[in-house]
């Protein structure tokens, strides 16, 4: 099951260049939450200072607390002991290319230290399964995983985060790159997930962020501006800066 994220007080620099200002948030368990704002506004920022994944990019420094459940993120946890509690899924599919499609779904499992093989392809069926992706691949495992489409190879890399069993899920703009059909198929996948994971999804698409998600957050130039229930922040914001950017007069 999911668990809830508090982030208090978390400011965020690349170098000398400040990216995320005094972010307080709190995301409740077994939602999916939806950060919207435009290009450059912090969102991916944010979702990385979750899991620690600004840390692969030289000078990025992070002050202030993120909270995954009852563990502190920065505090007595190391990157990989979090990032089995926080899988991601980026913007464009990133399958392993010289691995098969089983291998790509137990590539984490075998990171961890993972060698039974029954136990292996059971949890490559589940991750498949729940990732919508068994039927169309169960008879070619042994495939390349870049035999795939586009939007297979995205429900491949879900797949990928959930065979190590986290309870947080973030999502980088997963859908930007597919075609409607699959972003519909995407979609889906996000409303059946959250009854199992807490859901931190980021979005250019106002539409999806209404389809799928319990709350948005709306970010401007690195600061929170207006968190809400997405109904009443689409159609009820409370602040200027959102009204103007949901119904498209800047952004």
């Amino acid at each position: 099951m999911g668990v809830g994220i508090n982030v208090e007080k978390l400011n965020a620099w690349y170098g000398k260049g400040q990216a995320l200002y005094d972010i307080n948030l709190k995301v409740a368990a077994n939602h999916a939450t939806a950060l919207i704002g435009p290009s450059g506004c912090g969102k991916s920022t944010f979702i990385r200072c979750i899991n620690r994944m600004h840390e692969t990019i030289p000078e990025a420094r992070v002050e202030g607390r993120v909270r995954i459940g009852e563990i502190d993120a920065y505090n007595g946890t190391s990157p990989t002991q979090l990032r089995r509690r926080v899988g991601m899924v980026f913007q464009k599919s990133n399958p392993f290319p010289a691995m098969s499609i089983a291998d790509n779904v137990t590539v984490g499992l075998r990171l961890n230290g993972m060698r039974n093989r029954k136990v292996l392809t059971e949890h490559t069926q589940r991750a498949l399964e729940m990732a919508a992706l068994w039927d169309e691949v169960k008879d070619r495992l042994k495939a390349p995983a870049t035999s795939l489409s586009g939007g297979q190879q995205q429900r491949l890399c879900i797949a990928r985060a959930l065979a190590v069993e986290p309870e947080v899920l973030l999502m980088d703009e997963p859908a930007s790159a597919l075609d409607p059909l699959a972003t519909s198929r995407i979609e889906d996948l996000i409303l059946d997930l959250k009854n199992s994971y807490t859901i931190v999804i980021v979005t250019h698409n106002m539409q999806q962020a209404a389809r799928v998600s319990e709350s948005t957050a709306f970010f401007y130039l690195g600061e929170l501006i207006e968190y809400a229930p997405t109904p009443k922040l689409f159609n009820h914001p409370v602040y200027k800066r959102t009204e103007d950017y949901v119904t498209g007069r800047f952004g």
